[in-house]
């Protein structure tokens, strides 16, 4: 036991606790991947990252057994078991010799049990030692997060004027990165108007928009909301002008209201009910057993990705803001839920500062500004007319884009009536087989 909580000892619990949490974290990844696992019939061996921490945990496991149990282990049975052989030959010889037979009989009982309950005290003594050291790591790394640095609060923070956002020679790089995830981007939205940011993945878009309710500081240069740096500015403030719509929203184990409330706490029913329907969530409210007192998630209802879309949505309408930051809404949508995304859009940006992130191009075609980001620089910026004329990255990618547009479904192009006919009698109920190629007709 001392061996294995000595300094050499500690380092390699240190190194196997952190192998398993690693091995746990893609195992859970894994679990939560197997409809994508069974669509494309993969194994656990075309999950690299699963399979190298298995690898890594199995090799950590053999290690700490055999060079940190397997000695220590023998060692301490060998010494404490073997009490207990030892004790029979030693009373047998020493017997004949007593006078107060009576006596010795009782010191050799009571020496026969203590040898036999030390070894059973001793292992959990081990046991005690190994969750101490496993207690001691798990309390590092929650300590590694609550002393994180906090973002500084103004002493005399500044109230921003208006709703347009700026962005001046921002640059910003992630703890541990190499190169900077955003380096030297400028462009403004000016209050009440639309920009979007697009761009090849990876290009910086969403890191941009999380700049700007202050998830993480800049490096360099300043982000601008109202006139008043960010970090000017009250938190709680800078979280009243902005409304975050994310690319995957978190829907919580509480009501449909409750969680639409989340945005606003204090609103009244009438109020959420108004900013569902303004998310075109009148469908989902009218499927729910109790309404927008339907429990949600484990234990009650569930709903699609475009649903809880909505539901974002409303939350974002709920709470009003006149910032408002749309990173890809629209990305796990079905065609028909986009369509009523889009329209709950035209809902919440009446009236609002809107920077919204886009993959599909055919989304941003209405956009005052759009603004390209690749590789963590703007490359170009302008109206889609004017970036279709430039003939760059955005031209380039525009040919690409996903059609068609929300709103519109594909059908299956009609064929003609020779091909039809050739179809028929290609069907299991003819008598012969014959085989015509069907071209689909051009969308």
């Amino acid at each position: 036991m001392a061996t294995m909580m000595s300094g050499k000892g500690a380092e390699f619990m240190k190194a196997y606790m952190g192998a398993l949490v690693k091995m746990n974290k893609t195992g859970t990844e894994y679990v939560r991947g197997i409809p994508v696992v069974k669509v494309f019939q993969q194994t656990v061996y075309s999950f690299k990252a699963f399979h190298d921490a298995i690898a890594e945990y199995a090799d950590m496991a053999q290690s700490y057994a055999g060079t940190f149990c397997r000695g220590p282990q023998v060692l301490n049975l060998t010494a404490l078991n073997g009490l207990v052989a030892f004790l029979l030959p030693v009373a047998l010889l020493l017997a004949p010799g007593e006078t107060d037979f009576a006596h010795f009989m009782v010191n050799f009982t009571f020496y026969a049990i203590f040898s036999a309950v030390v070894p059973t005290a001793m292992t959990k003594l081990m046991f005690v030692g190994e969750a101490s050291q496993m207690s001691a790591d798990s309390l590092a790394r929650i300590r590694s997060v609550m002393d994180s640095k906090q973002l500084s609060v103004p002493a005399q923070p500044k109230h921003p004027v208006g709703g347009d956002v700026r962005f001046e020679d921002v640059s910003f790089t992630y703890e541990g990165a190499e190169a900077p995830a955003v380096n030297h981007v400028s462009f403004s939205v000016s209050a009440g108007s639309t920009l979007a940011l697009v761009g090849p993945s990876g290009g910086g878009k969403s890191t941009c928009a999380s700049l700007i309710p202050r998830f993480w500081d800049v490096s360099s240069g300043r982000v601008l909301v109202g006139g008043v740096d960010v970090r000017d500015m009250d938190p709680h403030e800078l979280m009243d002008q902005v409304a975050f719509v994310f690319q995957t929203n978190q829907l919580f184990r509480q009501t449909l209201a409750d969680n639409v409330r989340a945005s606003k706490p204090g609103a009244t029913d009438d109020e959420v009910r108004a900013a569902l329907s303004a998310a075109q969530c009148d469908d989902i409210v009218a499927k729910l057993p109790q309404g927008i007192d339907t429990m949600l998630g484990a234990g009650g209802a569930y709903l699609s990705g475009g649903e809880v879309q909505r539901v974002a949505l409303a939350r974002a309408i709920l709470k009003d803001a006149p910032i408002v930051v749309l990173d890809e809404a629209t990305a796990f949508a079905d065609p028909e839920n986009e369509a009523l995304i889009q329209r709950a859009f035209s809902k919440l940006a009446a009236g609002r500062t809107v920077i919204m992130i886009a993959h599909r191009l055919s989304t941003v075609v209405g956009a005052d500004q759009i603004v390209v980001l690749n590789q963590g620089s703007v490359q170009e910026a302008g109206t889609h007319a004017e970036l279709l004329s430039q003939k760059g990255l955005y031209a380039k990618m525009w040919p690409n884009t996903n059609w068609p547009r929300a709103g519109k479904s594909l059908q299956r192009p009609r064929m003609p009536p020779s091909r039809r006919e050739a179809r028929h009698k290609c069907s299991p109920h003819s008598k012969r087989s014959i085989s015509y190629p069907i071209k689909a007709s051009p969308a």
